[in-house]
């Protein structure tokens, strides 16, 4: 491959262009309405304009991808991760075209896109799962009847589903038929798919994940471990590798049983098999995810592995270039996921104008972002800003440059879970490991960000002062930086 599409926007395309720029292939971007003057867009060899900005008339449109494809010349597509990156009809088309996708096949897309069907090939290498049922129920009677034999608190959660949606918590036997038709219902809504099973409700769980990489000759290795405990609405907010409870032996059984789950599906590429921790630090299968995951930075700085490259290369039909006994853990990561999100009202987007936006820098920090000073936050799209990851050589220096990374990261005209990642990192439950996923319910409430809150604000507006001051950030310094680059040139419209 000389040339690959990027199938994605923001931060994740940019991300996937350096590597590629790295390894000498040309990269071609797509972007809707919403992104005309977008960072991706400018950084791409070619850029083609795919349709208006809600995804449903560009991101989401597979044909337009692959048109794009034939005008271009581009021999393969890395979809990134969410819009068409999971998508198996997809995968399908890309192939039927005589393309290369840049993930698994889609016969694995299928597989691990179900949930049922996951823990059905799962269970062919016996991996541990959550006690509950092993098929689709509807039927109502003989559902309550199955949940009381594996006990309350039970869970029931959507076979397609995801995020959180269609999963509904059940205390007891008397809230059961009322919950059961609620999943149904949302299930049904979210994924065009009503199919839920049960399972066992975990009540202080950690949220375990292993990275994965296979090839097409047959290897397949893991790269450790990721602790995504810290989330909101079931969505991870702060991810770190390795996690801080897991001895050397469990470590060694987890990432034995996710190269078993992938290859149960003959896997290639990069994917994520993830994992239910108790309190006891028994493990359970989940779920696969079968694409690059927003998290796997922290993957890359533990390991020197960089998996964007690994997945073009496996794509080319190249073997994996190094085996599980070449891999060791060196030091600790933790990644924030920077969102235009307001912590004090329920996390709930905020849309606006970046009127101040400095990145922090130094030893051990890592930005990958989509966005500049004076960019708008796009209401069509994921309000993620950027991923900030720190490394340090324990999980003490990371989470210490992670506070003073935060403190350097200035924002301004919308609102972002900075304050919120500060909180965190300070909190004892984090600091000590002692924390599950529902760190958010314990111990956040609003007003803790509220003193903070005053000092950043005093500190923008200084910042705003000085950089309104500056001369050399003038409109029309910026309007000569983009005629020289050559992504105007290069942009088509379809």
């Amino acid at each position: 491959m000389q040339k690959i599409l990027i199938a994605n926007r923001g931060e994740i395309a940019l991300r996937i262009m350096r590597s590629a720029r790295e390894m000498g292939i040309k990269t071609v971007a797509v972007y809707s309405a919403a992104d005309r003057n977008a960072l991706h867009v400018r950084y791409a060899d070619e850029a083609v304009f795919i349709g208006e900005a809600p995804s449903s008339q560009s991101y989401l449109v597979g044909d337009k991808i692959i048109d794009a494809c034939r005008k271009t010349g581009a021999q393969g597509i890395h979809p990134g991760y969410g819009f068409l990156s999971e998508n198996a009809a997809f995968a399908r088309q890309v192939r039927d075209a005589g393309l290369i996708l840049i993930g698994p096949s889609p016969e694995a897309m299928e597989v691990m896109g179900n949930k049922l069907s996951a823990k059905a090939a799962a269970l062919k290498y016996n991996i541990p799962m959550v006690p509950g049922t092993e098929e689709a129920i509807s039927n109502i009677d003989e559902a309550k009847k199955r949940a009381v034999e594996v006990g309350f608190p039970i869970l029931i959660k959507a076979a397609a589903g995801g995020g959180g949606k269609g999963m509904r918590i059940v205390e007891g036997v008397d809230d059961f038929e009322e919950q059961m038709h609620l999943a149904v219902s949302e299930a049904t809504s979210a994924f065009g798919d009503g199919a839920v099973f049960i399972e066992r409700y975990v009540s202080s769980p950690r949220h375990i994940e292993i990275q994965v990489l296979g090839d097409t000759h047959g290897n397949i290795v893991h790269l450790f471990e990721r602790d995504c405990s810290v989330q909101r609405r079931h969505q991870k907010v702060v991810e770190e590798a390795p996690s801080s409870v897991l001895t050397p032996k469990i470590r060694e059984e987890m990432g034995r049983c996710a190269v078993n789950v992938a290859r149960s599906v003959n896997y290639t590429g990069a994917g994520t098999v993830e994992f239910i921790m108790d309190e006891q630090l028994n493990f359970y299968f989940l779920e696969m995810n079968t694409r690059l995951q927003v998290e796997h930075p922290v993957s890359e700085l533990i390991t020197g592995v960089d998996l964007v490259k690994e997945q073009i290369k496996i794509a080319r039909g190249e073997a994996i270039s190094f085996k599980q006994e070449d891999l060791k853990i060196n030091g600790h990561a933790i990644e924030l996921r920077v969102y235009a999100e307001d912590p004090a009202n329920n996390f709930l987007p905020d849309i606006g104008t970046l009127q101040t936006y400095v990145t922090p820098k130094g030893p051990g920090v890592r930005v990958d972002d989509g966005f500049e000073q004076g960019m708008e936050i796009p209401i069509y799209y994921d309000p993620m800003i950027a991923k900030l990851i720190t490394y340090g050589k324990d999980r003490t220096e990371a989470i210490e440059r992670m506070v003073r990374a935060i403190d350097e990261y200035h924002i301004t005209g919308i609102t972002t879970t900075l304050g919120f990642g500060r909180f965190v990192m300070q909190h004892e439950a984090f600091t000590s490991g002692n924390f599950d996923t529902h760190f958010v319910k314990k111990y956040f409430t609003p007003q803790v960000l509220q003193s903070s809150n005053e000092d950043e604000s005093l500190i923008a507006a200084i910042v705003m002062e000085r950089l309104l001051g500056d001369k050399d950030m003038s409109t029309s310094n910026v309007a000569v930086n983009n005629e020289t680059s050559n992504w105007e040139k290069n942009r088509r419209d379809i």
